[in-house]
């Protein structure tokens, strides 16, 4: 699997920004669920105003129940919760 040039750019520009000393971290509501969200924003300027920009939020709870992660035996596929932890 490959990762998208948009996520690649936008991890560029947030790496960027972390160097630069321009990260936010943002409370916000969910535009879905009106849930609290704690996100993740690059810090810009525009004529003289600053202008946010979203990258993501912060996992609540154990982020490591939020994700499943690339199954190394399978390229194109992903670890499933029953398989966590085992070799492949």
């Amino acid at each position: 699997m490959s990762i998208p040039s948009y996520a690649r750019s936008n991890f560029q520009t947030l790496l960027r920004a972390a160097g630069d000393g321009n990260l936010a971290l943002m409370e916000c509501l969910d535009a879905v669920t009106g849930a609290p969200r704690y996100v993740i924003c690059a810090v810009g300027r525009d004529d003289g105003d600053f202008v946010f920009t979203p990258f993501g939020h912060l996992a609540d709870g154990n982020p490591y129940d939020a994700y499943l992660p690339p199954n190394p035996g399978d390229p194109g596929g992903f670890m499933h919760p029953g398989t966590l932890g085992e070799a492949s």
